[in-house]
């Protein structure tokens, strides 16, 4: 198996080239758990493996709880299945609330003032309630709880890690928060075995062929329990050792390596950053063009799986300008693939003009 082959399959696993999905819900369930810091980038993560499929489709998903938007794995937003949630959470935030704790004490939240603002976003939030950031941020401020300094995010992510609150329906276009437990009554719960299983499997089948230490950097588990995640679905998957490293994937994975593709890739997507090593898609003298120093991953153009180039948008009224730049020069056909892979992006933004700019 050599990078192109590697490229095929994960395009394959990740139902970015052909899709038997007709649910957002479905969608993120396959994926386990989809980065999310932003916002509308991650709603075209979802919409790219969903064929025919709008913005709106993806906001309902996450307006009705079937998707929910919160902090999962390694410390940062992702979009997880309802059916998840509880499971994974379980699984993963004990390691995430290690790390945060030295911030935590940074910036004075101690473990007694976290229960006074987890009293304070119960009853604010309970009997099916939603509140805005804002609000919530309120409620901590005339509870005494000082917010500056980002402490606010960090309270409300510590919430979300305790599985007190998660994403809920937008409000006058805005999210917000609601209760877990209202949000998602019927807790689905595992054993931790089970749950690493269940993640390690999820993983490899959505994200494969992928190494060891991409299971380990995408689940942030500690190495102990990415090691035992992988033996206890080792059963499942098939491998192949290249170069002395070992790539897993599930069997039922099915490619064309005939059929070319050109894709418009949101930013911080799944096909890029679940991985430690991306050198598979992601040229090392091309990484510096698709990731900023600060660790932005941007939008890229994908031609049969590899990064051939960055994109970026404008929306204006009813067009949607897409610039394309090119890591080096594209040829006719994928200029013209350009053109329809931008059509169909606007038309998931139910937009009717696009504009397409390459160089």
């Amino acid at each position: 198996m050599n990078p192109a082959e590697i490229a095929r399959t994960r395009l394959a696993a990740h139902h970015i080239a052909g899709t038997r999905f007709v649910t957002a819900k479905e969608v993120v369930g396959w994926m386990g758990a989809m980065q999310a810091q932003d916002y509308a980038m991650c709603l075209w993560a979802v919409g790219i493996r969903l064929p025919g499929s709008t913005v709106t489709d993806i906001e309902k998903a996450l307006d009705a709880g079937d998707i929910l938007r919160t902090h999962v794995l390694r410390p940062t937003w992702h979009l997880v299945s309802a059916d998840d949630i509880t499971w994974m959470l379980a699984l993963t935030a004990p390691n995430i609330k290690a790390k945060l704790k030295s911030r935590h004490l940074e910036l004075g939240l101690s473990e007694s003032l976290l229960s006074t603002s987890f009293t304070i976003l119960e009853k604010s939030l309970q009997g099916g309630k939603h509140a805005t950031r804002q609000a919530l941020i309120a409620a901590f401020e005339q509870g005494g709880i000082a917010t500056s300094e980002n402490r606010a995010s960090h309270l409300l992510a510590a919430a979300e890690l305790e599985g007190l609150v998660c994403s809920g329906p937008t409000q006058a276009g805005k999210p917000t928060y609601a209760l877990l437990a209202e949000r998602v009554p019927q807790a689905k719960t595992m054993t931790k075995e089970e749950a690493l299983a269940a993640l390690a499997g999820r993983y490899f089948s959505s994200h494969g062929p992928a190494a060891y230490r991409d299971l380990a950097w995408w689940s942030g588990l500690p190495a102990a329990d990415s090691r035992l995640a992988l033996e206890l679905a080792k059963d499942r998957l098939v491998s192949e050792t290249i170069e002395s490293q070992t790539y897993w994937w599930h069997p039922a994975t099915v490619t064309d390596s005939a059929e070319a593709s050109l894709h418009l890739l949101p930013a911080f997507d799944e096909y890029i950053i679940g991985y430690q090593d991306r050198s598979a898609v992601l040229p090392d003298d091309a990484f510096k063009r698709a990731v900023s120093s600060n660790g932005v991953f941007w939008p890229v153009v994908l031609v049969d799986g590899q990064v051939r180039g960055v994109w970026k948008r404008v929306i204006k009224k009813d067009k949607v300008m897409v610039d394309v730049e090119w890591f080096a020069p594209g040829n006719q056909p994928e200029q013209e693939a350009i053109v329809g892979a931008a059509a169909e992006y606007a038309k998931f933004l139910g937009k009717r003009d696009i504009q397409v700019a390459d160089e």
